[in-house]
């Protein structure tokens, strides 16, 4: 019976490890999402950043610039730390692609570089972000979602562009 509990304990122990998100997991994820976001950036031509499928839509430029926004707003609020700027890169003057390639990415490496930063037991810290309280790994989880989901929406852009979007990039 001894043995049997044991078992069961190390199990659960096991188990309990494997499913902790770490932030060098967290990182490895950012990092793997900054890129597959560059391959959109890429993939769109630099014409079709201006490009809205229908008028009361973003356009593609300032869907990334939405998405660019929602990376810097989910950590600064869940960390404390200040963005590089207060502009919006969604509403910014400059809408082409070097710009919004850059600014889009640098929100990327703003997130990428909080991570780094802390420790894994920062992310069970209670925070909060946007008035909900939550801990700080969920606020990380929350905005990886969020980026996916508008990157994601992209792909309908590139399409109609004519150009082809970025094959999955799930590992």
């Amino acid at each position: 019976m001894k043995q049997l509990a044991f078992i069961c304990m190390m199990l659960c122990a096991a188990s309990s490890a494997f499913a902790q998100t770490t932030t060098a997991k967290l990182a490895a994820e950012w990092e793997r999402a900054k890129v597959y976001t560059k391959e959109y950036l890429d993939a769109m031509p630099e014409d079709g950043y201006a490009l809205k499928p229908t008028p009361e839509i973003r356009s593609f430029a300032q869907q990334m610039g939405h998405l660019a926004d929602a990376n810097y707003a989910f950590i600064s609020s869940a960390t404390g730390t200040k963005k590089p700027s207060d502009a919006s890169v969604e509403k910014m003057a400059d809408q082409s692609k070097a710009a919004i390639s850059k600014a889009t990415l640098e929100s990327y490496d703003f997130i990428i570089a909080a991570l780094k930063g802390m420790t894994d037991t920062d992310l069970a810290k209670d925070v909060k972000v946007f008035g909900m309280d939550m801990k700080m790994g969920t606020a990380f989880e929350k905005a990886f979602e969020h980026q996916t989901h508008h990157r994601g929406q992209t792909t309908v852009y590139i399409r109609l562009k004519g150009a082809t979007p970025p094959k999955e990039k799930l590992f």
